[in-house]
């Protein structure tokens, strides 16, 4: 009986998510705004910790920055950490930005650990953006992610057009605009670069536009004015000793302008 009336309530719950998402959809330019904390920022010694403080302050998503020591110079966190941060935190949205060569040969070991997310970078597979062979990589490697089960996610440098993304976003669950070159925390947000969000959110109302780099309390209306609604900060929230208050001001600024544009 318990499972059979959790089952019917799970099922409840999933439409009553999409019927909300539908009513938001038809009413505001975008989907619902996403605080996504980026963990490389955290106390590394205290990692559930830390985050299981981050969920409680606000935060929608965790942002996992994984690079490869290739395609960016760092070297940082891999599917060993994301098996146990879901160990620890099973309800948690684990967001995997892949900053990695090779995103096809991680795909199996993230899906197991459990990402939520799994988005990776667009110029590892296109350095044309008319080439339709690299274009059909793309599309295989999306089809890839959400056949094992996670949601799928392309990333642009910042010198990628943001035209190059949009024959996928049909595919794409979200595209993550880096506001910074990828690499390295702590850097000075790009205000020239966010424009790209207006060219994808004008493709998309539906497609989560997620941005990454130097976001905070004092940048954020910059992406919020042209279409993003996912919003990852490091040290601008790690960092401070109010954490909650900074994603409750970065979730303010992105529905101010959503509600503004609507």
């Amino acid at each position: 009986h318990t499972s059979l009336s959790s089952r019917a309530l799970d099922s409840r719950e999933r439409e009553s998510e999409r019927a909300r998402k539908q009513r938001s959809t038809m009413t505001r330019d975008r989907p619902e705004c996403k605080i996504s904390p980026s963990i490389l920022s955290s106390d590394f010694a205290r990692l559930a910790e830390e985050c299981e403080r981050m969920v409680s302050c606000g935060a929608d998503w965790l942002h996992v920055d994984v690079m490869d020591g290739h395609f960016v110079p760092n070297l940082t966190l891999g599917a060993p950490i994301v098996k146990s941060l879901r160990k620890n935190l099973p309800d948690a949205f684990l967001d995997c930005h892949l900053m990695v060569s090779n995103p096809k040969q991680w795909v199996p070991d993230f899906a197991k650990a459990g990402a939520s997310l799994y988005c990776f970078h667009l110029e590892c597979l296109m350095d044309d953006g008319s080439s339709e062979a690299q274009a059909a990589e793309v599309s295989a490697l999306i089809d890839l992610i959400r056949e094992s089960g996670m949601k799928a996610g392309v990333a642009l440098k910042p010198k990628t057009p943001a035209e190059w993304v949009l024959p996928f976003l049909d595919k794409l669950d979200l595209v993550l605009v880096l506001t910074v070159e990828p690499g390295f925390g702590g850097q000075k947000f790009m205000a020239d670069v966010v424009g790209k969000c207006s060219v994808i959110r004008a493709a998309s109302k539906e497609i989560d536009i997620e941005v990454d780099g130097g976001l905070s309390p004092s940048t954020v209306d910059a992406a919020a004015a042209v279409g993003a609604n996912v919003v990852v900060a490091g040290s601008a929230i790690f960092g401070s000793d109010k954490p909650a208050e900074v994603i409750t001001t970065l979730r303010t600024s992105v529905e101010k302008h959503a509600n503004a544009a609507a």
